[in-house]
């Protein structure tokens, strides 16, 4: 009997040692990303929804109906004629300006994370170190303007890095308030954004948003408060 109960309380010593040996393991490698409060989203304010590391595309948020650009890429229908007008401008002052990141899937994104986070893990980083740097450049997926269809990505066609996009860049910053796109990662406003400096990412937010915001130097964060 001596024996037996023996056994019996091992038996229970090894399964409360792999219950707290599992609990605490799955605490160290858990990648879990916090759940990020639903921007608001109205039908009648579409082009000022503020999607950011802090506000995520809501459930509510419709699938937008995409339109093919030249190239593939594909943007919210509802923006391409200013951004054609837009880029119809560039063209006429020497320009040959290209969208080279319109609308992604959520699943694009997640790749884009992924990627990114595994080259910073090749350069020797921890996987919370390489994934807090790779958030640094690309948005969490949920809250990647790209997959609402409002932000497009543009440089010189062709073009082999930004050096090579720096007259389109200069051209944009003077002028895509015109055509209701802003820059949507101004260099002074990281800490208000959440996002380093892109020149060459643009946002719709249609004509009277972007001459407000052009004129007070706001970014969309501090117009919509």
């Amino acid at each position: 009997m001596r024996s037996k109960h023996l056994m019996t309380c091992l038996a229970i010593a090894a399964s409360l040692i792999a219950v707290f040996t599992g609990a605490w393991f799955a605490a160290q490698t858990d990648t879990t990303v916090p759940t990020i409060p639903q921007a608001t989203y109205s039908s009648q304010q579409w082009n000022l929804i503020v999607v950011n590391r802090w506000n995520a595309i809501p459930d509510d948020y419709p699938t937008p109906t995409l339109t093919e650009l030249d190239n593939g890429e594909r943007v919210d229908a509802r923006v391409y004629e200013d951004l054609q007008r837009m880029f119809d401008a560039m063209r006429a002052d020497g320009l040959d300006p290209e969208v080279t990141a319109g609308f992604r899937t959520r699943k694009v994104q997640q790749r884009l994370m992924d990627e990114k986070i595994a080259e910073y893990r090749e350069q020797g980083l921890s996987s919370k170190d390489a994934k807090e740097q790779a958030e640094q450049w690309v948005a969490i997926p949920g809250t990647s303007e790209h997959e609402i269809g409002l932000a497009v990505d543009i440089n010189t066609r062709d073009s082999t890095g930004a050096a090579d996009s720096q007259d389109v860049y200069a051209w944009l910053a003077d002028n895509a308030w015109r055509y209701g796109f802003i820059l949507r990662y101004p260099s002074d406003k990281t800490d208000v954004t959440g996002n380093m400096y892109e020149p060459w990412h643009y946002r719709y937010v249609g004509i009277d948003a972007a001459y407000a915001m052009h004129g007070t130097g706001q970014c969309l964060e501090e117009y919509t408060r």
